[in-house]
């Protein structure tokens, strides 16, 4: 089945042009969104994207109608292709049933990914220059869960591993061991880092090397519940500090 999506930024704007030229490509079904182009959240393409099946052919009449970025279109081709579904865009001659078709959906990754190392860079070079001027200060922290201390307390008591403490309080595992250094809830006597890094939280600059270092470990559950085995490493690790 050829399935045919259209959209236009607004809703004076008319459709028509587009659906003739679909129609005219021989499409039997329509989606149109008017909307703009953004981003992927669009309703009537979800709905198509639900609705398409193994074998269909989506047909666009460019890509600007059916994403505004590379990395949109290569993201929502990769989702039709794991359904085993064609794309067509008619004005720039994509067509991924033909070899020629999928190698100018290469080209586009390629770009997309020039793209972001270009974002990346101009990002880097950005953040050195405020730093230099003292203007930079970092992303603000996340607030923390309302739960956080009454959770810390209960893994630094052994009640709960690290494990379902971050479950509890929806952090990642660089997220939390970093917080638990800043709110100085340092691990418990069991933990090497009770009694060893109490000296490290003196300064900002300080928390983060202990910060870094915890993540250097990379804690597991295991290493979390059983310390002991770690303790000569770490405690070799922290004099560095």
């Amino acid at each position: 089945m050829k399935i045919g999506y259209i959209r236009v930024s607004t809703e004076e704007q008319n459709t028509a042009r587009q659906e003739i030229l679909l129609r005219d490509l021989g499409v039997d079904e329509l989606f149109i969104d008017k909307a703009s182009g953004k981003n992927a959240n669009r309703p009537e393409l979800a709905r198509m994207m639900n609705y398409v099946r193994r074998g269909d052919t989506v047909i666009v009449e460019s890509i600007s109608r059916f994403a505004r970025n590379t990395r949109d279109l290569l993201d929502l081709v990769e989702r039709l292709t794991e359904k085993q579904v064609e794309f067509v865009s008619r004005k720039e001659a994509i067509d991924t049933t033909t070899p020629t078709g999928k190698f100018m959906l290469t080209v586009f990754a390629a770009v997309a990914e020039l793209e972001r190392e270009y974002i990346l860079q101009r990002q880097r070079e950005g953040i050195a220059i405020a730093k230099t001027q003292g203007k930079y200060t970092g992303r603000k922290p996340r607030p923390l869960p309302d739960n956080f201390e009454r959770v810390v307390a209960r893994w630094r008591a052994g009640e709960i591993t690290a494990v379902e403490a971050m479950r509890q309080t929806e952090l990642k595992a660089n997220t939390f061991y970093r917080r638990c250094a800043q709110t100085s809830l340092a691990l418990n006597a069991s933990n090497p880092y009770n009694a060893n890094t109490s000296k490290c939280y003196r300064t900002s600059a300080d928390i983060s090397a202990c910060a870094r270092q915890m993540l250097y470990w990379n804690f597991t559950e295991s290493a979390i519940d059983n310390p002991a085995v770690h303790q000569s490493r770490i405690q070799q690790k922290l004099v560095r500090l």
